[in-house]
């Protein structure tokens, strides 16, 4: 099927206009990520200048450290206690954090992607545009993609800076992002930003609030602190390995509920209920 990629990109570019205007939208896309990824991770980094490591909970740690793949404990050759925290604590205890960003994101501009047309009276407008219903959906999909992934990356690197310089006197170089996180940031992330979106704009489609449409996206969260738990636990290590069959099975899992919402959506539907 051939796509209209000016009407698409005309409507992306739109949506994208609409959200950096709406402080509802783009302020928790800013402190949410700046308080998981970069407050929280050098709290622990930097938590050893001001606790005596023997004060803190090293022994929450030691399920975590006795499920790293012997590979991943060659980094920790020749570290003393303190910097066995900070390695462990900056890169494996909350890494699975790490995905409630692109997946927040994601489910905030998808929320608001036809709720907010709604809420602002514009939706009557646009779904008469000239556009097919397919083409008006990928549109809507492209725009939370988009800024979730890039916003996901974006993040990573400031993570990235910010804990090497919290951590650097104390590990004597850089130590920071460990193996497993290359396939999160860039497999894993942008599958779990397509699943949620693909999840959100199907209940967005058919939803009457913004509200209502956060409150029922939510749910989409729970895996996530599921696998950090797992992880801080030593239940189940997320490496490299399980990082990419957990991304292929995300990936699946958001085509086919972005498939069925092309196929199910309906301008007529939406328009009968403006």
């Amino acid at each position: 099927m051939n796509r209209n990629w000016r009407a698409i990109r005309a409507i992306v570019r739109k949506d994208l206009r609409q959200v950096l205007q709406n402080k509802s939208v783009i302020l928790p896309m800013i402190l949410v990520p700046a308080l998981i990824l970069i407050v929280i991770p050098v709290a622990m980094v930097v938590a050893p200048q001001f606790v005596a490591v023997e004060d803190l909970d090293v022994d929450d740690l030691q399920s975590l450290y006795e499920a790293l793949p012997a590979a991943l404990l060659e980094d920790f050759e020749g570290l003393d206690l303190t910097q066995t925290w900070i390695m462990l604590s900056a890169n494996y205890m909350f890494a699975p954090m790490f995905l409630i960003v692109p997946l927040m994101v994601a489910i905030i501009i998808a929320s608001d992607s036809f709720v907010g047309e709604r809420e602002r009276q514009t939706l009557e407008a646009l779904l008469y545009t000239p556009v097919s219903d397919a083409d008006l959906f990928l549109a809507k999909v492209l725009t939370a993609l988009l800024p979730a992934v890039v916003i996901g990356i974006a993040s990573f690197v400031l993570m990235a800076v910010a804990i090497n310089i919290a951590g650097y006197s104390m590990m004597g170089g850089l130590f920071f992002p460990a193996a497993p996180w290359w396939p999160m940031v860039f497999w894993l992330g942008p599958a779990v930003s397509l699943m949620g979106l693909g999840a959100t704009v199907l209940i967005s489609a058919r939803a009457q609030t913004f509200m209502q449409v956060q409150q029922m996206s939510g749910f989409l969260v729970l895996p996530i602190v599921l696998l950090m738990f797992s992880q801080i636990s030593g239940f189940l290590f997320l490496g490299v390995g399980v990082m990419l069959i957990l991304g292929l099975v995300t990936f699946i899992i958001g085509a086919v509920l972005v498939a069925i919402g092309a196929r199910t959506f309906s301008r007529g539907e939406l328009i009968a209920r403006v």
